[in-house]
């Protein structure tokens, strides 16, 4: 095995400290277009050459720099986060990064910035160690991840040359029950739907619910053909296309087991869906799709009762392969149709995209998951996918090229709520698997 460079903690925790001080909120515009002029300008002291494509939204951010080899790496990160919420939650200013018992604390430090600010750290410590790169990167950091990646798809197709890569890798995922990383060989994909029931032009008082329709209730109905309390989704041939697990995939499922003791101490339930645990437990998250509802609203907003004027839900799809995001909302506005609900609005929300998925045994994956014996003292486990989503379609179709993603965050990392926060350690394994990779990259022929 080659020496590798080694990351300066120093400098990322620099690094984290610029990236996690600058507020970068989902949505919100002028924010994320300051965090992505500081991404170039990291890029940039870092020896990528850089473009940064401004989108109807948020810019993304590209970086680039050849190798001895001729194999290019794409990394795929973003930089948006999700609200931080009530500030009194929070132990720490949550745009300020906090350091405690080995852990540092802040909006975006597990997932989103922290990775990406690892990623560009091990990059800098290959080129200080060596004068140049074992192979080529490209550095892809979008701002609209969490709405969708609803510019990235158009851009690629505008600028195909600017994302040109052989493999490409991301960060993202879960851990197992040891707390190890995880090693992906695809992702779920995405998509949102709006559904709008509306009745009269102006809210009218509550006594008038004797005669006159609710478009609160109407919406609750209207939910209840959509998916059974028993989690079975009604649309009908949501299920249709869907291939169960290989073989392989079959035996790799039921030997994992996730982290589910972590999960409950940290999210305080006291026990999944339908009691399940083992290896059913992970073969639910890596093998079904999901309906989930994430919003529901009334307008207007009263404190006083009334009958709303209309009432809106929000729905989320996580597509496994051979699902694609058109055919639900298609099958959904039928489904609807056919159940004589034809006056819910059913709009599809920007963004989305189909799954992306590589075989388990492809030889790119297979080295993501083999280089972590030098930083985990063991191979990463490989799952086709997990409980989350990714916009790795549109390298894999551009390029025909294999995916893979590294977890990094932990169940107790809050990457949604207050005191978001990871071990530092775990940053930094982060940036030196991804070391490995590139000297692998190098030295390995990973047909394509």
């Amino acid at each position: 095995m080659t020496e590798p460079a080694v990351i300066s903690t120093d400098q990322l925790i620099c690094d984290l400290e610029q990236l996690i001080g600058m507020a970068g909120s989902t949505g919100q515009t002028d924010e994320l277009r300051t965090v992505a002029a500081r991404i170039a300008a990291m890029m940039r002291n870092r020896g990528l050459k850089v473009d940064v494509r401004p989108t109807p939204g948020a810019p993304i951010v590209i970086g680039w720099r050849g190798g001895r080899q001729p194999f290019t790496l794409l990394l795929y990160h973003h930089y948006d986060t999700p609200s931080p919420g009530p500030w009194r939650a929070w132990l720490h200013d949550p745009f300020q990064l906090a350091e405690r018992d080995g852990m540092v604390y802040g909006r975006g430090v597990a997932d989103g910035k922290g990775p990406l600010a690892a990623h560009l750290n091990a990059i800098a410590a290959l080129i200080d160690a060596e004068g140049e790169l074992p192979c080529g990167v490209v550095v892809v950091a979008e701002g609209d991840y969490l709405t969708g990646s609803p510019y990235l798809g158009p851009l690629l197709a505008d600028r195909r040359a600017l994302f040109r890569a052989d493999a490409c890798l991301a960060s993202g995922g879960d851990r197992d029950a040891s707390g190890l990383p995880l090693c992906y060989s695809g992702v779920k994909g995405l998509v949102q739907i709006m559904l709008r029931s509306q009745e009269a032009q102006t809210a009218l008082p509550a006594g008038m619910a004797a005669s006159v329709p609710n478009p609160l209730w109407r919406l609750i109905w209207t939910l209840n053909q959509i998916k059974t309390d028993q989690e079975e989704i009604l649309i009908g041939g949501f299920y249709d296309t869907i291939e169960g697990p290989t073989t392989e995939e079959n035996r790799i499922l039921r030997t994992v087991l996730a982290d589910e003791a972590g999960r409950r101490s940290a999210w305080q339930v006291d026990q999944f869906l339908f009691g399940l645990t083992g290896a059913p437990l992970v073969r639910s998250e890596v093998t079904l799709p999901t309906c989930n509802i994430n919003m529901l609203h009334t307008e207007p907003v009263s404190d006083p009762p009334v009958i709303p004027r209309s009432a809106v839900a929000r729905l989320d799809f996580q597509l496994v392969p051979r699902q694609r995001p058109q055919a639900v909302v298609d099958a959904l506005q039928a489904h609807l149709a056919a159940k004589g609900l034809t006056d819910i609005l059913v709009e599809r929300l920007p963004g989305g995209y189909p799954p992306a998925q590589s075989p388990i045994d492809d030889p790119f994956v297979r080295l993501v998951s083999d280089v972590g014996r030098y930083i985990h003292g063991q191979p990463l486990t490989i799952l086709p996918r997990g409980p989350f989503t990714m916009p790795l379609f549109y390298f894999a179709e551009a390029f025909g090229i294999p995916v893979a993603s590294i977890s990094v965050a932990r169940p107790s990392s809050a990457i949604f709520g207050a005191n978001e926060c990871i071990p530092l350690p775990d940053l930094v394994r982060h940036g030196q698997h991804l070391i490995e990779v590139l000297y692998a990259c190098a030295t390995t022929t990973v047909s394509t």
